[in-house]
């Protein structure tokens, strides 16, 4: 096999002065040159932050995949980059997503780096790893931290899903805050990200249906010692894709997306996936659309019997079989061919893979439920799309529903009357939350699987629909409208919505409508005015002037398509 030119040769192959410089310095780390010149240099970009918990044990794992690197006759370097910690950032990980990615690209592109291992976990750490080395295109492989252990409380399993059940049994009376500080512990009690399919787990399993990763990386827990021997082979692996030229663009391609979009609406994954995998697509150059959402999730089922739209968790996916098995199950409807970055197709890849527990994982024959993963709605209200999960439903029914709205205008209104015992609403109500998209909150956060009002919970109502241009946790479930595209603060429809307003969800036929006149909403439009944000520096102000909105998948504008390989300048 003819081997190509590193990329790394432009700075440790020089002569004179230039070479000097850049190996000098890598020699005071005490390495011999012979191990940095003519070797692939492989970066290893680590997310890693105690202030990111789900990624808290990478700095293990990157010795791990490093051991693979060595091994392979390659030379790893381990750098970090901005990590995003869902858990504790304000006011969203969403908002510098963006910013992440811009971090990875940058690092990846101004360094003398042949191939890179990403190493992410924690929800937004995958995305915007994968979106900055796409707009590099250079050798890349994934490895996710994987899933924590599942849950113990009580001698119930529990997950991060189950934070939602016991906020409102909390608001209801039905749990004391002891008993809710308790449970805590016995939720995360070992390292990784979240035991259920929320978007961690989603994004996991994206890259390995993408085909960014070994196969089975997607569902290996965290403390399980097969998710350090899958980071050491993927170490191993890059060297390998460094010789033969194996770059993202070549992975990344339509059919690749299209199996990612198929498989995630099987395993009920985040509805978080859309607006990410928009923006990678963005990114690497290939066009999709939220029709094509809509046009390949339309008759796949639920196969996947994990929280939310379930009852196990990731652990229970790995034993029983893992994502392979999913994707054999499914592979008639996949694209078989596609080249993974092992370099095996999709189809060599879960040849052997069988499933040890069909109460987690379903058949197409027999799934888990008839309803799908993922829909996308339209109508007057959101012309450019919005997203509902189906399949997280606590009352099928509402996939079908009329009833009147209950207008939020923002969070904080939100967070003021909705358990005001003089607020008009019923369980046929339609709760409606504005202003917190893209643009309007800033940055999208996870707002919008409302909790119910404190009444209607202690009438036993369990679900209603609501709609919002915000973004729901993976981890959450009920009848949500997401994503809802023009969002209000640009003047979308959504911003025109009034209390009694009725509107029409049927999802069967992909429908959502506002029932008021197009002469009154051009009325209503007349004295509408666009919120006062506030932010008048800094990235917080790059983001809401370039932030596109969530159909395009929320990237920002100037970063939509690649910056290639090639450094800008030599400066020596």
């Amino acid at each position: 096999m003819k081997e190509n030119k590193l990329r790394s040769t432009d700075w440790f192959g020089k002569s004179g002065k230039d070479g000097f410089i850049y190996r000098a310095w890598m020699k005071n780390q005490g390495y011999p040159g012979d191990e940095f010149e003519g070797r692939p240099v492989i970066g290893i970009c680590n997310t890693f932050s105690e202030l990111t918990p789900c990624n808290g044990h990478f700095r293990e794992l990157a010795e791990s995949v490093k051991r693979g690197v060595w091994e392979a006759g390659g030379f790893p370097l381990e750098f970090p980059v901005m990590s995003l910690g869902e858990t504790l950032m304000k006011p969203t990980a969403m908002l510098f997503r963006n910013l992440a990615s811009m971090d990875v690209e940058e690092s990846i592109r101004a360094n003398p780096i042949d191939g890179v291992v990403l190493l992410c976990g924690c929800d937004k750490t995958t995305p915007s790893l994968v979106m900055g080395a796409a707009s590099v295109d250079i050798p890349t492989i994934v490895v996710s931290g994987g899933p924590m252990l599942t849950g113990r409380y009580r001698g119930k399993t529990i997950g991060t899903s189950d934070i939602w059940r016991f906020s409102e049994m909390y608001r209801n009376g039905e749990m004391s805050q002891e008993e809710l500080t308790t449970s805590e512990a016995c939720m995360c009690r070992s390292d990784g990200h979240c035991a259920v399919m929320g978007t961690a787990s989603t994004m996991a399993c994206m890259v390995e249906s993408l085909g960014l990763t070994l196969p089975e990386n997607a569902a290996i827990p965290a403390a399980d010692s097969r998710r350090k021997r899958i980071a050491h082979m993927s170490g191993r692996r890059i060297v390998d894709m460094v010789k033969e030229d194996l770059r993202l663009s070549q992975i990344l391609t339509r059919e690749a997306f299209e199996n990612a979009i198929m498989l995630n609406a099987a395993i009920g994954g985040s509805t978080n996936f859309v607006i990410h995998l928009l923006a990678i697509a963005g990114r690497i150059g290939v066009d999709l659309s939220l029709d094509d959402f809509n046009q390949l999730c339309e008759k796949i089922p639920l196969l996947l019997n994990l929280q939310p739209s379930g009852g196990y968790f990731m652990e229970d996916f790995y034993y029983a079989g893992g994502l392979p098995v999913v994707m054999k199950e499914m592979i008639g409807l996949l694209h078989p061919n596609v080249i993974t970055a092992n370099g095996k197709t999709m189809a060599e890849n879960s040849a052997t893979a069988e499933c040890f527990d069909p109460n987690v994982i379903g058949t197409l024959e027999e799934p888990v439920k008839n309803l799908t993963g993922l829909a996308v709605v339209r109508g007057n209200l959101c012309i450019n799309g919005a997203v509902i999960k189906p399949s997280a439903s606590l009352k099928p029914e509402l996939m079908q529903h009329r009833g009147p709205a209950v207008v939020f205008e923002d969070i904080d209104d939100y967070k003021a009357r909705l358990d005001d015992p003089d607020l008009d609403v019923d369980e046929n109500s339609i709760l409606v939350l504005k202003n917190v998209g893209p643009k309007g909150y800033p940055g999208m956060p996870e707002v919008g699987n409302m909790s119910l009002p404190k009444k209607l919970l202690a009438k036993g109502v369990i679900d209603m629909v609501r709609i919002s241009d915000g973004r729901m946790s993976g981890t959450g479930f009920g009848t949500v409208v997401l994503h809802v595209s023009p969002e209000a603060a640009v003047g979308g429809v959504l911003a025109l919505v009034q209390d009694g307003d009725i509107i029409e969800l049927d999802v069967a036929n992909r429908r959502i409508h506002l029932e008021v006149s197009d002469e009154e909403l051009e009325q209503r439009r007349g004295s509408w005015k666009p919120l006062e944000l506030g932010y008048n520096r800094g990235y917080v102000n790059l983001h809401i002037k370039h932030v596109m909105q969530a159909h395009e998948g929320a990237d920002l504008d100037f970063l939509k398509g690649g910056s290639g390989d090639q450094v800008l300048r030599d400066s020596h």
